[in-house]
Order: C-alpha cells, then structure tokens, then sequence
C-alpha cells in the first residue's frame, strides 16, 4: 500500500470517525429520540426517530458537499478552493467559540418534525462544513485539462454523495446505540442528565480540521 492508498484510508477513516463524533454530540439529537419514544410509549417510535434524524443530516451534509463538488472540476484553482474552505471551517469554528448561544430558531421547530430540526441543527452548527476539507482531501487530483476535469466533476459528485452516506451511517449508529441504552435502561431522567455540553469542544474540532485542510493547499501554494 502506498503513501496516497494511506491517505486516502485515513480520510476516509475520518469521514467514518467524525460520524461516530456527531452522533454521539447530543446536539445532534439522539436525545429527541429517546424522548420521541418515552412520549409515545413504544419502542418502535425510537428507530423511526432515528431514520428521521439521519434522513435531516444527510441532506445537510449533501447541501453543503454538492456546491463544492460543482467547484471542484476547477482542477487549476483546487489549491484556492481548498484553502478557502479551510477558512471558512475556521472561521465557524472560532464563531462557535465567541457565540455559545444556540440558535433560537431550532426551539421552533416542532417535535413531530425530527428530519428537519436535525437538518437545520446540522447546518447551524457547521456539522457539514467539518467534512469540506476530507472531502476535497478525497477529491484531489494531479492531471488537469478537460477532460481530467470533466471526470473529477462527475467523481466529485459520486465522492460527496459516497461520504455523506458513510458518514450519516456512522453517526446514526453511534447516537443510536446511546439512544437505545439510554432508553432500555434509564428513561426520561437519563436524557436529562446526560446532554452533556460539547460546544466548546465542538468548536475547537471545526477549527482543528480547518486547520488540517489548509495545510497541504498552503505548500502547494507556497511551492508553485
């Protein structure tokens, strides 16, 4: 296996690890679903919950990943796409740190409709933004001309939809089997007690990752 095979594993890996990550975040929502099913008084209401929330943050990670991969068939602009985006996940990062208040509009939106609560909180709190720089990692390319471009733009697309179904699986499986321990064994109370704050650590993650997709940009940058 070479240099660019391990790499390429690695993000991936990290696609599947940043899922686990959100899932476990309760800002996500495992917690709605728990409560879903404690209101309702069955256990089948728990996975229905469930496929809503993930339903809500695919197409969050697809809104933010398909504009991207529409950009990236600009192979000689890559390094500046790249770089861009690592701001722009620094910049939400540090945001977040500043602003810890959550949005208010997310309070609004009713208990019966999980898919689009978990879409609007995915968006709001830059769950997508934080797989822009795996996904462009995923996306490179060396050759350029049209006809390498015009297949990346169509690689882009399979890549964006690919990673966000990876990741959505992941982090359904991690908020789900918290869900499902939290509601066999503790119930309502443990709901409670267990939404733990993650929103410091949620931040210093965004600008981590920013930080780590401007790397490799930056010296390609600095060595052309």
């Amino acid at each position: 296996m070479g240099i660019e095979d391990l790499t390429v594993t690695a993000l991936w890996w990290a696609v599947i690890l940043s899922g686990f990550y959100h899932g476990v975040n309760p800002g996500m929502g495992w917690p709605l679903a728990v409560s879903s099913a404690l209101m309702e008084g069955r256990g089948k209401a728990l996975p229905k919950a469930l496929v809503a929330l993930a339903a809500g943050h695919f197409f969050a990670m697809m809104a933010i990943l398909l504009p991207f991969s529409i950009v990236a068939f600009l192979v000689d602009f890559e390094a500046h796409i790249r770089v861009g985006a690592g701001l722009i996940v620094v910049a939400m990062g540090i945001y977040l740190m500043i602003n810890r208040r959550h949005p208010r509009f997310l309070a609004r939106v009713p208990p019966t409709k999980l898919a689009l609560w978990s879409f609007l909180a995915a968006l709001a709190h830059g769950a997508g933004l934080m797989l822009v720089p795996i996904y462009l990692g995923l996306c490179g390319v060396e050759d350029t001309g049209h006809a390498a471009a015009q297949a990346l733009m169509g690689n882009s697309v399979i890549t964006a939809l690919s990673v966000a179904i990876v990741h959505t699986l992941a982090m359904t499986l991690a908020g789900g089997m918290l869900a499902v321990a939290i509601y066999i064994k503790f119930g309502l109370q443990a709901v409670r007690k267990t939404w733990f704050n993650l929103d410091v650590a949620w931040a210093a993650s965004l600008v981590i990752v920013g930080t780590f997709g401007l790397a490799h940009p930056l010296m390609t940058l600095t060595q052309s």
